[in-house]
This record gives structure tokens, C-alpha cells and sequence, in this order.
């Protein structure tokens, strides 16, 4: 579904998806780096418990809410990822 225009990156990170350690080119923002390691949907809404996933990727619709490093409510689409980072899956309200 996604594809990296760069398939050779230079520079990469180690980061934590769900339990799974990745290798991911530095510089990525979070929300990227989720989907094209198949983390399609990032959170569930507080009152229904529906999916959400990133959309716009521009900090605006709050739909890619994760959780990094133990910390609740995220904006995926706006954070780099950096050496060593767990990002999970937001549930709820995150508090």
C-alpha cells in the first residue's frame, strides 16, 4: 500500500511498533513509519471504540493519536521518529 521513494535511506533508527523492533529511516514522522510497517489504524475512539487512522497528516483531524514511549496522546503526524521510540497503539482517551 505504501512505498518509500527513497528505498535506500542513509541514515536509520530503531524503533519499537507494537512490541516489534523496526529499523526505519531517520526523519520519518511516526504516523509514515506505522503505516508502511502495517499499523494501519492507530487508535480507538473514546466513546464507540471505532479504528482511527491517520488522515490528513498535517496536524489537524487528531485521527493519529498513538501512544510514545508510555505517553498518551501523541499527534503521530507531527513527531519524528527517534532512536529507540515504543510507539503503540492509543485506546480510548489515553489517560
Amino acid at each position: 500500500m505504501f512505498k518509500r521513494l527513497e528505498e535506500n535511506p542513509t541514515e536509520t533508527v530503531m524503533v519499537e511498533i507494537e512490541g516489534t523492533s523496526v529499523r526505519v529511516p531517520a526523519g520519518e514522522s511516526v504516523a509514515a513509519v506505522a503505516l508502511a510497517h502495517g499499523l494501519i489504524h492507530t487508535r480507538t475512539t473514546t466513546i464507540s471504540g471505532k479504528p482511527r487512522a491517520p488522515y490528513c497528516m498535517m496536524g489537524v483531524c487528531f485521527d493519529c493519536l498513538v501512544e510514545i514511549d508510555g505517553k498518551p496522546n501523541r499527534q503521530a503526524c507531527m513527531i519524528k521518529v527517534a532512536e529507540g521510540m515504543r510507539i503503540r497503539r492509543q485506546h480510548g482517551a489515553g489517560e
